[in-house]
C-alpha cells in the first residue's frame, strides 16, 4: 500500500523559512510527478509546486521566486523549501504523487506563518 508521509510543518514568523519533506513508501515504482498542494483556511486546495521525473517544475504564481521544489528519485522523496514566508502562506500542505492514472495524497502538514 502506497503511503506519502509529510514532515517539516510548523509555526514560523513572517519572513522565515521552512522545509517540507514527503517520503513515499510501499510503491515499488517511481512516480511520474511529485509535488505539493495547499489548502488555506476556508479556501480550496491549490497548486504550490510539482516536479516531473525529467526535472521540469511548475509553481503556483503566489510562490514563484520564494519556494523551491526538489526530489530525491532514489528515495522517492520530494522536498519543498519555503523562504520569505508570508501570513497568506498559512495552510495545510499536502504531498501529491502520480503514477499513470493513479493519484496519491499525503495526510497533510500544517504550516502557520505569524505576522
Amino acid at each position: 500500500q502506497v503511503q506519502l508521509v509529510e514532515s517539516g510543518g510548523g509555526l514560523v514568523q513572517s519572513g522565515g523559512s521552512l522545509r517540507l519533506s514527503c517520503a513515499a513508501s510501499g510503491s515499488g515504482f517511481s512516480f511520474h510527478v511529485m509535488g505539493w498542494y495547499r489548502q488555506p483556511p476556508g479556501k480550496q486546495r491549490e497548486l504550490v509546486a510539482v516536479l516531473l521525473t525529467g526535472g521540469s517544475a511548475n509553481y503556483g504564481d503566489s510562490v514563484k521566486g520564494r519556494f523551491t521544489i526538489s526530489r530525491d528519485n532514489a528515495e522517492n522523496t520530494v522536498y519543498l523549501q519555503m523562504n520569505s514566508l508570508k501570513p497568506e502562506d498559512t495552510a495545510v500542505y499536502y504531498c501529491n504523487a502520480l503514477y499513470y492514472a493513479r493519484v496519491y495524497w499525503g495526510q497533510g502538514t500544517q504550516v502557520t506563518v505569524s505576522s
